[in-house]
């Protein structure tokens, strides 16, 4: 199937040509013709899949055939986009801005994080489309400079990371600004009840859009796995990013201290890196991200929530650092490589602890993921740093059999209980 055979109309379409878009992903091909037909949606679909585009697409056609009525004052804003980040919020506002720019709709994005004055002018003049996060548009509502009134068509999206960044009571009093009627859109990568229970307080017998997980871990994406102690995880990154294989990496970790930790060892190492997560200040994650896309920094470290809404150009890899607990999540990380029929590869290093992790993500996409056994540190049955890794000699004790777990435990315990001793018998002096 075509863009074409989506009957949209010429001004989209030539803004999709002008852009290199012939055919429609698969949220996209099913999610336009139902919005167009004016039903509500609910849609589970992951990074990478362009699902920005199979709302924006629509919405722009809908807001555009439809007559504006007369009003008195500013333009009233006609759609509404919510979602949980700032760096979401600016890709959204980019796609509305790509695909309506051969119609006259006109987009503003609000976010917190900066000074609300310049947002508040340029919204003197009025918009058709307002992408905002919760807590900014609440303040302005609040502040009565946002109306919402008129809301023809609303989009929540990254359901499932408001509810993870504890955003739900923000979501619902928004809502309860918005007219009865209304279209409305609902996105979210996972379905968690919380989610479904949210989705239904304010959609009306919804069409359900799903694109399994499975299919969007796309084969143009080479998977590796490599098996190392977790203390060792910063010496194999480490040793990946001296050569050159690797242009680029978002590098993901389970923490924000695990991110800056994972920064600052690579920006040690000689590897220009950033870090980017919920605790950095938003211009301060906007100038990671900016130095990232410009190739001023070769490595970008993120926690999931603050790499929602990085959409990166030949961005050749992913490395999971640390795997998730959640295994949906690890599809929506390598979904930042391999895009639009791109290669990419995703590389995973995996500890002892995160094994069943591992499985889970194998269970959910239905896919082994190769091993990679020739590397300097492989697992071993205790957490050891190797000391000469260029060798891969395995840690052996003094009598140069190799050293277990259990008698790597047994001489810490002999080595404290010494100590302890010692202690003791200085404090009775």
């Amino acid at each position: 199937m075509k863009f074409e055979n989506l009957n949209l109309i010429q001004p989209i379409l030539k803004a999709l040509q002008s852009e290199g878009y012939t055919t429609p992903t698969p949220v996209q091909e099913k999610a336009i013709p139902l919005i167009l037909q004016k039903k509500d949606i609910i849609g589970c679909a992951q990074t990478g899949t362009g699902k920005t585009a199979a709302f924006a697409i629509p919405i722009l056609q809908l807001l555009s055939e439809k007559k504006n009525l007369p009003f008195k004052g500013k333009k009233p804003i006609r759609s509404l986009i919510l979602t949980p980040t700032r760096e979401l919020a600016i890709q959204i506002g980019e796609s509305f801005a790509t695909y309506g720019k051969q119609t006259s709709l006109q987009c503003k994005v609000i976010y917190g994080g900066v000074n609300q004055h310049s947002q508040v002018q340029a919204l003197q003049s009025g918009y058709d489309i307002l992408v905002a996060t919760p807590g900014r548009l609440l303040d302005l509502i609040n502040q009565r400079y946002v109306n919402l009134s008129k809301v023809e068509f609303f989009v929540l999206d990254e359901a499932d990371r408001m509810l993870d960044m504890g955003f739900v009571n923000d979501v619902k009093k928004v809502i309860k600004q918005l007219p009865a009627r209304k279209q409305s859109l609902f996105f979210s990568a996972t379905m968690p009840p919380a989610i479904v229970n949210l989705a239904d307080t304010f959609l009306v017998n919804p069409s359900k859009v799903e694109i399994t997980p499975s299919s969007t871990t796309v084969e143009s994406i080479d998977q590796k796995v490599y098996f190392v102690d977790k203390r060792n995880k910063r010496h194999l990154l480490s040793d990946l990013l001296k050569g050159r294989d690797i242009d680029r990496a978002l590098v993901f970790t389970r923490t924000k201290h695990g991110a800056d930790r994972v920064a600052r060892d690579l920006t040690k190492a000689g590897v220009k890196s950033q870090a980017i997560h919920g605790n950095k200040s938003q211009n301060a994650r906007q100038a990671a991200l900016g130095n990232f896309k410009s190739n001023i920094t070769r490595v970008l470290v993120a926690t999931d929530i603050a790499a929602r809404g990085i959409d990166i150009d030949d961005l050749t890899h992913v490395i999971n650092f640390d795997l998730p607990n959640i295994p949906e999540s690890y599809v929506h990380r390598i979904g930042r490589t391999g895009r639009a029929g791109e290669s990419g590869t995703a590389i995973a290093f995996c500890d002892a602890e995160e094994k069943a992790y591992l499985k889970d993500i194998q269970k959910l996409t239905g896919r082994l993921v190769p091993v990679v056994d020739d590397h300097s540190y492989p697992l071993m049955e205790h957490d050891i740093v190797k000391k000469d890794p260029p060798n891969r000699q395995r840690s052996s004790g003094s009598n140069g059999r190799k050293v277990t777990g259990r008698t790597f435990r047994s001489n810490q315990n002999s080595q404290k209980n010494t100590e302890n001793a010692s202690r003791r018998s200085r404090f009775r002096k």
